[in-house]
């Protein structure tokens, strides 16, 4: 069985992937039919980036060093890679170094 932290943890995860997918789709849907400016498909193309920085933002105080470990994964990750790898990437050095640094 799940503990609480471990549930809303996961709870978390979840959620942070369906809002940055969310994003996605609901801009093509209410958009699809419209040709939008230069600007306003850009703004559109990185509404899922600002989802993910005011999640991750947060680690930028944090003391806890398997934060700090994963934070600059993630940020190294994102320099290389897409968003999609970049959140995975980002996930999973996190749930790996709190694993082992407790």
């Amino acid at each position: 069985m799940l503990e609480g932290s471990t549930l809303a943890t996961l709870a978390t995860i979840l959620l942070m992937a369906v809002t940055t997918y969310l994003t996605r789709i609901i801009g093509y849907v209410a958009l699809r039919d419209r040709t939008l400016s230069p600007r306003m498909r850009a703004v559109m193309e990185n509404v899922p980036g600002c989802v993910l920085i005011s999640v991750i933002a947060p680690a930028f105080v944090s003391r806890n060093p398997a934060d700090l470990a994963a934070l600059a994964i993630t940020l190294f990750a994102a320099t290389r890679l897409s968003l999609l790898p970049t959140v995975v990437i980002g996930v999973a050095a996190t749930g790996i170094l709190r694993h082992l640094f407790g």
